[in-house]
């Protein structure tokens, strides 16, 4: 492929953290049903299962106190409705990602998504946002063998949009993310959300915020 056709078409958002704050809602969801399952939900073994599907999640804590009389599926179901309704519910989406996302598509990227959360979960938070007409493809990492660092959400999500990976730019907020990214041979925009701690070593571009941005990263636009 010629430099030419290498320009980026097509911007990959991850969700959780960079649509939505919803860590804080995911954490509240969890430790309300796996403790009345009768989990000792921790801060410390919580920050293992951070980056981890909801079948994973639930997996792990089963591992550590297993429940009788309902599936582990009932119970991934039971922590994903719960966060449905606290997004719907709270203010949680992050400041200017919805006039970013509208600068961007005038600007004539293409717009995918792709997150680990549940697929179920994705056009909740697209409405709330009030974005989901921006979005020409969305992907879960629950359609996949494994969730990121494996790159294959975002591989599924490039086929979906029509565009190699080297013509995508991701943004994202953790380092699981990133090196998702990365894998799948796609240009890294870290968001760090003002959080000065973020390991951002392998992102080729850095947004603090989307509040005052008027273009697209110099830096991943060719």
């Amino acid at each position: 492929m010629d430099a030419a056709n290498l320009k980026t078409k097509a911007v990959i958002f991850d969700m959780d953290g960079v649509l939505v704050d919803s860590e804080p809602l995911w954490q509240k969801a969890e430790f309300e049903i796996f403790s009345s399952l009768g989990v000792q939900v921790t801060e410390e073994l919580a920050l293992i299962t951070k980056t981890m599907t909801t079948k994973e999640v639930t997996e792990f804590w089963r591992s550590k106190c297993a429940w009788e009389d309902i599936s582990d599926q009932q119970v991934a179901d039971l922590v994903i409705s719960r966060v449905i309704e606290l997004i719907e519910n709270e203010n949680c989406q992050i400041e200017g990602i919805e006039n970013f996302v509208k600068l961007i598509k005038n600007q004539g990227y293409k717009i995918g998504l792709a997150t680990t959360s549940p697929y179920r979960i994705i056009p909740v938070v697209l409405k709330k946002l009030k974005l989901a007409q921006y979005f020409d493809a969305v992907s879960s990492s629950d359609s996949e063998r494994n969730g990121k660092p494996d790159p294959s959400v975002y591989l599924t999500t490039c086929r979906k949009l029509e565009v190699e990976p080297e013509q995508c730019a991701a943004i994202e907020d953790s380092y699981s993310g990133m090196l998702a990214a990365k894998r799948a041979g796609m240009k890294v925009v870290a968001f760090t959300n003002g959080n000065t701690g973020a390991d951002i070593s392998i992102a080729n571009d850095v947004i603090n915020n989307f509040r005052h941005i008027d273009q697209w990263p110099a830096a991943c636009s060719n």
